[in-house]
């Protein structure tokens, strides 16, 4: 808008990014006399303040005269740092409107975000749909790059796709109009990829499974080489339920920080993340100059995948007790520092040994007690111990392996007891089993004294903490509602035990 009186003020909105935040940043264009000049204040960083050469050739290149004035813009407030060329549309749009090229209501309740090209031509930004989501909040329209326009739409706020200058001008001169851009639907429940049904055998680790997508469960495969670890592992998003339409856009929200364009045919789809075990911290949490996330928040509502477990620097590892309990990640750098979301479900495959055969009948283990003790401590206990489920994967036997019959139930077959699991797990606790804290996880987990007595009878023989005490309660939860009991029995209590194999190795 411009300010009656000082037609030469003009002052819009816009918004930085830290993180998945989204803070408002007032744009205040103001026209003086004196000799011509450029300047940008408030906190802007170079890419900010190189802004001034882009918005130059872009109003010339668009036909509009650059006044030879001074010029002034403020980024307000001025302490907060500012990042990004964001801001390029809304400071030419300033200046325009600074020099009446459009009516003084065209910007009211609007938001401006696009970087501009030397010819006038707008370039998509990266991470605008945190700022569309606040914008939305807000009751206000954006206008911002067409290809930023399919991805914003996401956030329901009414949204502009312009493909230059020269078109945004036009259009809130009035004369020739944008459409607005549609907001895409979430995908049907159609499910496709690869199906639990073409893993042979491995009844074991296959009902495991189940339990973890039905509980929200972490869980850890250990095996020899070659028994189907990873390909279980990759079938654990098609036993989950699709996103709902706030949790897809969270995803979303994640993915357009990290640079990844937004897939509308599939945006409930569920994440599924699997880092190389040569990943850092930082590429694990997020970080560097822009507070990108990581991998443990771009696996938010999915899977986090991690093969080869004690192949990770445990360092590392260690960077993942933190959002295995909080559900989010903070990210400190100097002068700044960001909130990701990061509840992820943590699926993880490692060997028995260094060589990989340990127990294993067909082959035999060369290594020695010390090697597999070192190889094992490379994932502490404490980690371990945030993993509800420790499952072993045998190796299948030929016959199994001969027989062309699909290997028992699909996905889709599977996936209708999860979701069965999941919708009475939030009508009677509003959340996941795995979830479950304090006096909610005292009346939904509660147990009878023969489950106590066995309870506390393993936790005693095995050594367990508390924090794998509450896991199992969870997980024995969990194996009542696959069956439709009200109530945890013994043979649940059992079952979840069973499923704790390092734990009896131990």
């Amino acid at each position: 808008m411009a300010r009656e009186g000082l037609m030469n003020l003009a002052i819009l909105r816009c918004r930085a990014q830290y993180g998945t935040e989204a803070p408002p940043v007032t744009i205040e264009v103001f026209l003086s006399g004196g000799l011509p000049a450029f300047t940008i204040v408030g906190l802007a960083e170079t890419a900010v303040r190189e802004s001034k050469d882009r918005v130059r050739g872009a109003l010339m290149s668009s036909g509009f005269e650059f006044p030879q004035q001074r010029i002034t813009i403020s980024l307000g407030p001025a302490e907060m740092r500012k990042t990004g060329g964001r801001f390029d549309l809304a400071i030419a749009l300033g200046i325009l409107a600074a020099r009446k090229q459009f009516p003084v209501d065209a910007l009211q309740q609007v938001e401006c975000y696009g970087e501009l090209a030397l010819n006038g031509d707008l370039r998509p930004v990266v991470g605008l749909l945190p700022a569309v989501i606040k914008a939305h909040e807000a009751g206000h329209r954006v206008i911002v790059p067409q290809e930023n326009a399919a991805e914003a739409a996401l956030a329901g706020a009414q949204v502009i796709g312009a493909s230059s200058l020269r078109d945004v001008a036009e259009h809130l001169a009035g004369r020739t109009p944008i459409t607005q851009e549609s907001r895409a639907k979430l995908p049907g429940n159609k499910r496709c990829g690869a199906d639990l049904a073409d893993v042979k055998g491995q009844l074991q680790a296959k009902r495991a499974l189940e339990i973890a997508a039905a509980g929200n469960h972490n869980l850890l495969f250990v095996g020899p080489p070659g028994t189907g670890k990873s390909m279980l592992a990759r079938r654990l998003p098609g036993l989950l339920p699709k996103l709902s339409m706030s949790e897809a856009l969270e995803t979303a929200a994640i993915n357009s920080l990290a640079g990844v364009a937004v897939d509308t045919s599939e945006w409930n789809k569920r994440p599924f993340r699997s880092p190389h075990h040569t990943a850092s911290a930082a590429a694990l949490v997020g970080g560097g100059p822009k507070l990108s996330p990581g991998e443990v928040s771009r696996a938010h509502n999915g899977v986090l995948f991690l093969d080869e477990l004690p192949e990770f620097n445990r360092n590392v590892l260690e960077v993942l007790r933190e959002p295995m309990e909080t559900g989010s990640i903070t990210i400190a750098r100097a002068g700044m520092h960001a909130d990701f979301p990061a509840r992820f479900q943590l699926i993880a495959a490692m060997n028995p040994c260094p060589c990989g055969y340990l127990g294993d009948e067909q082959s035999d283990c060369r290594c020695s007690a010390d090697r597999v003790v070192t190889y094992r401590n490379k994932v502490s206990g404490p980690l371990l111990d945030r993993i509800d489920l420790h499952v072993e994967v045998p190796r299948p036997s030929t016959e199994i392996l001969r027989d062309s019959a699909p290997g028992g139930e699909t996905s889709s077959v599977v996936a209708e007891r999860v979701a069965e699991a999941w919708q009475l797990q939030i009508r009677r606790a509003g959340c996941a089993n795995s979830r479950l804290e304090g006096e909610q996880l005292a009346s939904v987990c509660a147990i009878d004294d023969t489950c106590w007595s066995l309870l506390e009878s393993a936790a005693e023989r095995f050594n367990l903490s508390a924090r794998a005490h509450q896991r199992l309660r969870r997980v024995a939860r969990t194996i009542a509602d696959l069956a439709g009991q009200k109530t945890i029995a013994p043979p649940h209590v059992a079952e979840a035990l069973s499923l704790r194999c390092l734990d009896r190795r131990l």
